[in-house]
């Protein structure tokens, strides 16, 4: 066994204020790094007690998680707002968020409070014109929700919602209502059991095709590149025609960000900085 190995489990079992459900982070962290050091499955005979402590404590570290995750859930349910929750999006908004499309203990967060379940039945084949699901990181939720500022009186709708993560959060932690429209019924209903586990009446889930949607409701269209070619074509005319009646608001993360940036119709607000949601106001 490596000396700073076994250094690091001892100092985790030591650090009692792992235990604390705050330490979400450095708990998932510490986690992590157990799963490389000491639990993988060529561990020789010489450590096998070292290997049977870094299991209790795994154990013990995802009862805390476990339980801080059933807190949270029930203060949702109870119509209230969790700080844990409302201290990720404080942060998004005081900080910035790292670019990129990859996944960090935020997503272990959200997971934890939305147990969405696998869908019943395999996607269909991808139409021409869309793209493989792909979850938008949570970091890039908890930062398009600071910067967007959304009140009651807003409607967040995410066109190609997938399982629903980023409405299901807007739900979560603002007064706005939030729609997600999506093609793959089994993603639909997904997301629609987790809505109503968690009490979310401001949160509902269309299944339907974007490009026949009713986008009147929408004051903040969001898209996490979920169609391209013509599909993306045709929504983003109807995203302008809309626009020609009323003021409305667009969000964009992934490849189609820079074709969403050369509309005419469409004005930035703030930087279009590459890997991160931009977001963009109608003319």
């Amino acid at each position: 066994m490596n000396d700073a190995r076994q250094a690091r489990l001892e100092a985790w079992e030591r650090d009692r204020t792992l235990l604390r459900p705050g330490r979400l982070r450095e708990r998932l962290e510490a986690l992590d790094r157990l799963e490389a050091d000491l639990l993988h499955e060529d561990a020789t005979p010489a450590e096998a007690a070292l290997h049977a402590r870094a299991r209790a404590l795994r154990a013990r570290f995802e009862q805390v998680d476990e339980a801080l995750y059933d807190a949270l859930r029930r203060e949702i349910r109870q119509g209230r707002r969790p700080a844990l929750l409302l201290e990720q999006l404080a942060g998004a908004g005081r900080d910035g968020v790292a670019g990129g499309d990859g996944y960090d203990y935020r997503d272990e967060l959200l997971a934890g409070v939305l147990r969405l379940e696998e869908p019943a039945a395999a996607p269909a084949a991808l139409a021409p014109g869309m793209v493989f699901y792909q979850p938008t990181p949570a970091r890039h939720g908890f930062g398009l929700l600071a910067r967007a500022g959304l009140g009651a009186r807003d409607v967040l709708v995410d066109l190609g919602s997938g399982l629903g993560h980023v409405p299901l959060l807007a739900a979560i932690c603002t007064d706005a209502a939030a729609v997600g429209i999506e093609q793959e019924a089994a993603y639909v209903d997904c997301a629609r059991r987790a809505a109503r586990a968690l009490g979310l009446a401001n949160a509902s889930f269309l299944h339907g095709d974007a490009r026949d949607a009713d986008f009147s409701v929408g004051t903040l269209f969001y898209l996490y590149t979920p169609f391209r070619g013509t599909m993306l074509r045709s929504v983003l005319d109807a995203l302008r025609r809309e626009a020609a009646a009323r003021a409305i608001r667009v969000a964009a993360f992934g490849p189609c960000t820079p074709l969403v940036a050369a509309e005419p119709w469409l004005a930035p607000e703030g930087a279009v900085v590459a890997d991160r949601v931009a977001l963009f106001r109608s003319r």
